[in-house]
């Protein structure tokens, strides 16, 4: 989390102007604002993993009204579901973590693979990290699944959201959701 704070510190207002070319421009203001709220309350958060992420997906919920922060909160409430009562978890448990973020996002955003949305990059990260247990080599599979499927839509509309009405227009750019995730990403 701090990791990904101390990027967001610098790239907050490259996400916030990507996401105005096609959208309401709050991505990088939601994300800053989200991982700040996480930061300041993570000292009371308990030992339960999954008590833990719920307290953060409500610390989300509270400080982001954007489309962008209640699919980070709604990731969050879906991994929290499977580490309830845990205080630790593999590393090769978080492709998993990922699919059932993917899930969680599409019941709640009423979007689909394959619509050129944030869950496409987390899909495809999950897909590529499936199977790893080393920390190193996970990660480094997490950022190229999102790399790959940052390239397969980059010439591609977008189907949902905002963004859909500008659907030509985003024809050749990164859809910002997918960027604040491979910001996410490679910040780790």
């Amino acid at each position: 989390m701090a990791k990904i704070l101390a990027v967001l510190e610098t790239e907050h207002e490259r996400l916030t102007s990507l996401d105005g070319q096609i959208g309401d421009g709050d991505l990088g203001i939601t994300l800053i604002k989200a991982f700040r709220e996480l930061d300041r309350t993570k000292d009371a958060w308990p030992d339960d993993v999954g008590m833990a992420l719920m307290q953060g997906a409500g610390a989300v919920s509270k400080v982001s009204s954007s489309s962008f922060g209640t699919l980070l909160a709604t990731s969050m409430m879906a991994a929290a579901k499977l580490t309830k009562g845990r205080t630790e978890v593999a590393w090769n448990e978080v492709p998993g973590f990922l699919d059932k973020a993917v899930e969680a996002m599409m019941a709640r955003g009423k979007a689909s693979l394959g619509d050129k949305t944030v869950m496409d990059a987390v899909s495809g990260a999950a897909k590529a990290g499936a199977g790893k247990d080393d920390p190193a080599e996970l990660l480094a599979a997490l950022r190229q699944g999102t790399d790959r499927a940052m390239a397969e839509f980059r010439d591609r509309p977008n189907k949902i959201g905002r963004a859909r009405i500008f659907a030509e227009r985003t024809i050749g750019m990164d859809d910002p959701g997918m960027v604040a995730f491979k910001v996410m990403i490679d910040a780790v």
